[in-house]
């Protein structure tokens, strides 16, 4: 394991934290931060949350969540009930309590599960199913991320492999999130293309939380038989800048040729979140048609 010193933590941190850097250059020091973590990391993180970018105010709190270090507990509940903030950042610090699973966060997101934000509420609401969940069955927060995404995922995946009955679940929407998300896990770790068609369908159905989790996962799966679906939802202008976003940033993980020129397209959005979106969207491609090894390493180029 590569020793990192603390010298070398601040430097990518205040490159995080330099608002003159280009985005891609902070998003990639963000990443490199949520590889190293522990508790310096998370300083640094967390020093970033009155940036201007919701982009990357959002991005902070997943990687916090990713990392499920109880350290980050304090900053994430101050986001979620700081209302001043975009919807899409107070809700994915609720989904980062979720995946971290402290008692601590069962009483902010018990407080903001009836938010007036929409995607906020929901998000709450699927934070404490997770939670409970885990409760219920004993298992440890880790064994939930031991999956070929090493994600931690917002819900666990369902047990069945039929993909008609997923996809049934998937698109019912008189049944609850959590167990719509556990039918859209599931389907992402069949990969085929069925399970493709059946998430691809579902990005034209229910709330814009559901949405974007579904062009999130179809990113995750990095097929480009997911580009038509991706592509309907960013062109469509009237759909949530949350979900557009989502479509852009999973093109950029499918990375073909198609998904490059699609996001050139809309690196000048009229939405903020869109056309940053694509702009990372496009040093993904990047990467992944290079030969790095890991995408978002700052510290070599701090060597």
């Amino acid at each position: 394991m590569v020793n990192i010193s603390e010298d070398q933590i601040h430097a990518i941190g205040t490159i995080l934290n330099n608002e003159s850097k280009p985005l891609k250059e902070r998003f990639r020091a963000l990443f490199t931060l949520r590889n190293i973590g522990g508790p310096l990391a998370i300083k640094h993180i967390s020093q970033c949350f009155n940036d201007p970018s919701a982009l990357l105010k959002h991005e902070l709190a997943y990687c916090l969540g990713q990392m499920q270090d109880e350290n980050a507990n304090d900053i994430l509940i101050s986001v979620l009930e700081n209302e001043k903030q975009e919807p899409m950042v107070r809700h994915e610090a609720a989904e980062a309590l979720g995946a971290i699973a402290s008692d601590t966060a069962i009483f902010y997101l018990q407080k903001y599960k009836n938010d007036r934000v929409t995607e906020v509420a929901e998000t709450c609401e699927l934070a404490l199913d997770r939670i409970n969940w885990l409760k219920s069955t004993k298992t440890e927060n880790n064994a939930l991320s031991e999956s070929a995404y090493n994600s931690v995922d917002p819900a666990p995946p369902a047990a069945s492999k039929d993909i008609n009955d997923l996809k049934a679940i998937l698109i019912d929407e008189k049944i609850n999130l959590f167990n719509r998300y556990r039918a859209m896990f599931a389907l992402r770790n069949i990969g085929s293309e069925d399970a493709i068609k059946a998430l691809g369908e579902a990005l034209k159905c229910g709330s814009a939380l559901f949405k974007h989790e579904v062009a999130f996962v179809l990113g995750q799966m990095q097929h480009k038989s997911s580009f038509p679906y991706l592509k309907d939802s960013l062109e469509d202008t009237a759909e949530n800048e949350m979900v557009r976003h989502e479509c852009a940033e999973a093109l950029g993980s499918i990375a073909v040729d198609e998904c490059k020129d699609l996001l050139e397209k809309y690196v000048n959005d009229n939405k903020r979140v869109v056309r940053e979106s694509c702009i990372i969207a496009l040093d993904m491609c990047e990467y992944e048609n290079s030969p790095e090894f890991q995408y978002a390493n700052t510290l070599h180029t701090l060597s």
